[in-house]
């Protein structure tokens, strides 16, 4: 007799995925790969202390804040998943060395070691899938409605990474099309006293990417994933600070590619 594979999320637990502004109009669609630090209650703490959940390993701190934030400024769709990138990383593709990582930056993951086939599909399933599958019924919502869209994925990166400062206050990142990317590190440069990366810290690709490529490349649509540094909004109103400026920013960036 075959065994019942059981669920991984309890009914009473958060779902993979939350929607702000479910009807707003604007061509902007905001998605947060890393918003959430929630654990399946099956999964207990993946073997890692609690004081690391606080962490970036964690999650994207401050960037569900800046996301509401700007969603509201905007009159936005801000797409969010609400599961930590250690249970499974939503901007990883499925079955990549880093998608249920067993060590993050230096910290091991125990719960993540020697996964079962079914276990790691059910990560996916039950996470992963739904997440991406509620990007695909917006957009294609939008198609069928004849509207245009961008989308931009926020993320937050750390201050210090292994050791090594990082003077950047924000960054934007593209592969394949980097023309909203480009206007926006303009703009910001014209802003005082902020440090912008052109494609750094990181960089966007196929192998250590997931949702510029699949949702924004495949489609042809214009994109970015904008990165801002930890401590600017790791409180409420270093948040606000900064989706008032992207609020401002975004949609000249957008009428510019636009014209």
């Amino acid at each position: 007799m075959n065994s019942v594979m059981q669920p991984l999320l309890a009914a009473d637990e958060p779902p993979p995925v939350s929607v702000d502004n479910a009807d707003a109009t604007s061509p902007l669609l905001l998605v947060a790969d890393h918003a959430g630090r929630a654990i399946p209650r099956a999964l207990g703490r993946l073997g890692v202390a609690a004081l690391e959940w606080e962490r970036h390993i964690a999650w994207d701190i401050g960037i569900a804040g800046v996301g509401r934030t700007l969603a509201n400024a905007l009159g936005a769709v801000l797409i969010q998943q609400n599961y930590s990138r250690l249970v499974i990383d939503c901007n990883r593709p499925p079955g990549s060395p880093t998608s249920i990582p067993e060590i993050s930056e230096l910290t091991p993951i125990p719960g993540n070691a020697d996964l079962s086939d079914a276990e790691k599909d059910a990560r996916v399933r039950e996470i992963f899938r739904p997440y991406h599958q509620r990007i695909e019924t917006e957009l294609e919502r939008r198609r069928q409605a004849g509207r245009a869209t961008a989308l931009i994925a926020l993320h937050s990166f750390t201050p210090v990474f292994k050791g090594v400062a990082r003077a950047w206050h924000v960054a934007l990142l593209y592969n394949r099309d980097p023309r909203l990317a480009r206007r926006l590190v303009t703009l910001f440069q014209q802003e005082h006293g902020l440090v912008v990366g052109d494609n750094q810290p990181y960089f966007v690709s196929d192998t250590t990417d997931y949702t510029i490529p699949e949702h924004g490349e495949r489609h042809g649509l214009p994109h970015v994933l904008i990165e801002i540094r930890q401590d600017l909004i790791a409180e409420a109103g270093g948040q606000q600070k900064w989706a008032e400026l992207l609020a401002r920013l975004l949609p000249q960036a957008y009428k510019e590619l636009a014209a």
